[in-house]
C-alpha cells in the first residue's frame, strides 16, 4: 500500500498549468515539522505535491503560500540527473485529497468563504445572517438526570 498523509504549510503559492491534452495540473510545495528536534532545533521536510483536475484548480484558487493544508495522496520515486551529471532522486506526492486548515479568518483573500446567494424572498438585498439566532432558555439549576 502506497498511502501517505501530510500536514503542512505551503511553501509559495500554488502553480496551475494544463497538460498538452488540456488536463489542468496545479503544483505546490509543504513544509511539514517532525516531531523531534536535533540539537535543540525542528526539523523539518519539504514535499513537492500535485493534485489533478478540480483538486488542482481548488488548490489554485483558494490556497496560498503560507496556509496550512493536509494532504492526502501517494508517494512517488522520479530519479533525474541535476547539471553536473550526478544522479538525483526525488520525492513527489500525487495528491488525491487535499484539506485547507487555515482558519478563514487568517487566510486574508483566499477566497475561502464565499459569498451566499440573496433568496429571491428577501427585500433591498438583505442577506439573512447565516448563524442562526440564539435563544435564551431559563436556567433554575437543576440537573435534568
Amino acid at each position: 500500500m502506497n498511502k501517505v498523509f501530510l500536514i503542512g504549510n505551503l511553501t509559495r503559492d500554488p502553480e496551475l498549468t494544463e497538460t498538452s491534452s488540456g488536463v489542468a495540473i496545479c503544483r505546490f510545495a509543504i513544509a511539514v515539522n517532525r516531531n523531534y528536534t536535533s540539537g535543540g532545533e525542528r526539523q523539518t521536510d519539504f514535499f513537492n505535491c500535485t493534485a489533478w483536475r478540480g483538486l488542482g484548480e481548488n488548490v489554485a484558487r483558494y490556497a496560498k503560500k503560507g496556509n496550512k493544508v493536509a494532504v492526502v495522496g501517494s508517494v512517488e520515486l522520479r530519479n533525474y540527473e541535476d547539471s553536473q551529471g550526478v544522479r538525483r532522486t526525488a520525492v513527489d506526492i500525487n495528491c488525491n485529497d487535499v484539506e485547507f486548515l487555515t482558519p478563514r479568518s487568517q487566510s486574508g483573500d483566499s477566497g475561502y468563504e464565499a459569498d451566499i446567494p440573496s433568496s429571491a424572498s428577501q427585500s433591498h438585498g438583505e442577506r439573512r445572517s447565516s448563524k442562526p439566532a440564539l435563544q435564551s432558555f431559563d436556567d433554575d439549576g437543576d440537573i435534568p438526570f
